[in-house]
């Protein structure tokens, strides 16, 4: 089953929250179709900032757009400029008058982050660089982080080859049965010039109950 259901998914309200909070009795089609669309723009647009999340929330006709990112500079711009730009193109992505507003969160410990250790490895494989170094780099990248269990994986024409294969390296503890486990899933492809390589990361970040037993007791 852990191969075969998505970590976060399987985890929605035990460990980890929705990325889209709000309800809705009518046009929920239309609002989910927007939330897709901004956050698909957001990705897109803002790639070099290091994207590890963006969150939706909706309260009454108020829409806030959190932007989780690596690097909040590239955001934000000189003097906000960026954020101002953003939101102008934001707008236009939503429907005419809607009240909206962008918050910008930095991450605190990207090399434990999966989408974020997933575009880094996608950023060089375009480079043309040996994914063999790429796997091991990312591994060691998580260890040094703080990780206590990593599997990072490329599949596609490796190194050009003529047939696709996958690749894996794995480290430490990985639980994906266990739902009270921390496990962060990212994923993406690399575009190159001989076809697409698809790459996913797991990473486990240790049990949250955990976690907060041991916070209860410093408190």
């Amino acid at each position: 089953m852990g191969n075969k259901v998505h970590p976060t998914s399987l985890r929605l309200g035990i460990t980890t929250e929705w990325s889209s909070k709000w309800y809705a009795k009518r046009d929920f089609r239309t609002l989910l179709q927007q939330d897709v669309t901004l956050k698909r723009f957001i990705r897109t647009k803002l790639r070099a900032a290091g994207i590890a999340r963006t969150e939706i929330e909706r309260s009454g006709n108020i829409v806030t757009i959190t932007i989780i990112t690596a690097k909040p500079g590239i955001v934000i711009g000189r003097g906000g400029a960026g954020v101002e730009d953003l939101k102008v193109q934001l707008a236009k992505l939503l429907p005419p008058k809607t009240k909206f507003k962008v918050n910008i969160q930095e991450v605190a410990n990207p090399a434990i982050v999966a989408q974020l250790v997933a575009q880094n490895m996608i950023e060089q494989l375009e480079k043309r660089l040996p994914f063999r170094r790429i796997l091991k780099q990312s591994v060691e990248q998580v260890k040094k982080g703080g990780g206590q269990g990593v599997r990072v994986m490329v599949a596609g024409r490796l190194n050009g080859a003529e047939i696709a294969r996958t690749e894996s390296l794995t480290w430490g503890k990985l639980p994906l049965q266990t739902l009270r486990a921390d496990v962060d899933f990212g994923r993406g492809a690399a575009f190159t010039t001989y076809g697409a390589i698809g790459v996913k990361v797991w990473i486990y970040r240790g049990d949250i109950f955990e976690k907060k037993a041991v916070e209860a007791k410093a408190n």
